[in-house]
């Protein structure tokens, strides 16, 4: 039976290096490589026949956790291994929380790799064995989940809460930026920054965590 996989990783020696590692097994096949998840959800859109995607967090466009939160709202059917170069507490739960199926760090052995995709494809959870005690820690201690970063004091400029204000109401870039009377690149800008105060990736993550902070 041929596995058809892809391989998702802004850094395309490392989609090489990994390809090279699954290329010792005659019944893996790479069908996709995308340089983002932007560029992984055009490629599922035009073929869906995938059964698992090897996703790097850490991406422009779209990183690993967003792509793999739309992935499985619309494709369901197909298992993700988050392939990464770190361990970070706060990546595994995300990863997690989005539905990754298994989770591995990129110096992983071809032959452990291998077996963690045929694991995943049997309904198992392929993860490494740090990461598996950190999972299990972040399951017994679920505020340490929160991080420190969640009692920082944060603060939004009168601008920001009031691009925050329009985020949540699912507006577009442009309409903010209409109903602000202000460039959609000043729009953002202000995303950015607030993005960047917020600690978070994701417009859902932002407006989530504003609320629970009482900013909007």
């Amino acid at each position: 039976m041929n596995i058809k996989v892809g391989i998702i990783d802004d850094n395309s020696f490392l989609i090489s290096a990994i390809k090279e590692k699954l290329s010792f097994f005659e019944d893996i096949f790479i069908k996709v490589t995308a340089l983002n998840g932007g560029e992984l959800l055009s490629q599922l859109e035009e073929d869906c026949r995938i059964d698992v995607l090897l996703m790097d967090i850490e991406m422009p466009v779209l990183n690993g956790i967003e792509a793999t939160e739309i992935v499985k709202q619309k494709y369901p059917q197909i298992k993700i291994i988050m392939l990464t170069a770190f361990d970070n507490d706060e990546n595994i739960f995300k990863a997690i929380k989005a539905g990754a199926d298994g989770y591995l760090l990129k110096e992983i052995h071809p032959d452990l790799l291998y077996k963690g995709i045929i694991e995943t494809l049997s309904g198992g959870a392929a993860m490494n064995p740090s990461i598996a005690l950190k999972t299990l820690k972040l399951l017994r201690n679920p505020t340490g989940i929160e991080n420190v970063k969640d009692q920082e004091e944060i603060t939004l400029s009168d601008r920001e809460t009031q691009v925050l204000e329009q985020l949540s109401k699912g507006l577009s870039y442009t309409k903010i930026a209409e109903n602000l009377i202000l460039s959609p690149s000043t729009i953002r800008k202000h995303i950015e920054n607030i993005y960047k105060k917020l600690h978070v990736h994701s417009k859902i993550e932002a407006v989530q965590k504003a609320k629970r902070h009482n900013l909007i």
